[in-house]
């Protein structure tokens, strides 16, 4: 029996451009391609490990063609829109209570930043949920198997009682070979929305 959903935040409630923003980066940076040193402080930052500050003095200092507020643009730039129908879907989940309802989220300082500036219903989102975890909060990070070892222990959690959504393939499989229940939710064709019709076969 399933009682506890855990989602993903980006991709699953609000969209993200994550092609067309890496596209604009390598235009804006003028290369062909992230660097490992790039790779490794994103995901630093991404698990709360470095400041917005360090991110930004680390971009700065390798592409000092561009200004602070321009770095910001371009770390941003793959958030878009949070359609409402996902907040009013979550809510009547909420007000349902058949189900624990965590986030867990690959996320960072600048994105939060900017989400709570751009999505007005932002702290009405946050309060559907019993948890709300954040990468660069707990220091932990999808595809990690520790950050799903967290949730299940700090919740008190049966894996097999779980289902998880995320648009990320690499997450989902750590999270099978746990024993949590997935739908690996594809963007384009698919909306959280209709969990209990498409993925009916979990519950």
């Amino acid at each position: 029996m399933i009682k506890t959903l855990i989602f993903d935040f980006g991709n699953v409630f609000i969209n993200l451009d994550i092609e067309g923003n890496l596209k604009h980066a390598l235009e804006k940076f003028k290369i062909d391609a992230f660097s490992e040193e790039m790779l490794a402080f994103n995901s630093f930052y991404e698990q709360g490990l470095i400041s917005t500050e360090e991110l930004i003095e680390f971009y700065s200092d390798n592409f000092p063609h561009l200004s602070n507020e321009e770095l910001v643009d371009i770390w941003n730039y793959m958030l878009k829109d949070f359609p409402k129908h996902r907040l009013e879907f979550l809510q009547r989940l909420k007000e349902e209570e058949r189900y624990n309802l965590i986030l867990l989220s690959n996320t960072n300082d600048l994105h939060i930043d900017w989400i709570k500036k751009h999505v007005p219903f932002f702290e009405d989102f946050k309060t559907c949920f019993n948890q709300f975890y954040l990468s660069h909060e707990i220091q932990l990070r999808k595809p990690n198997q520790d950050i799903f070892e967290f949730v299940l222990s700090q919740n008190n959690l049966k894996a097999n009682e779980c289902v998880f959504i995320d648009d990320n393939t690499d997450n989902c499989k750590t999270a099978e070979a746990l024993g949590i229940k997935t739908w690996n939710i594809n963007p384009e064709a698919e909306d959280v929305t209709t969990l209990f019709k498409t993925k009916a076969n979990l519950f």
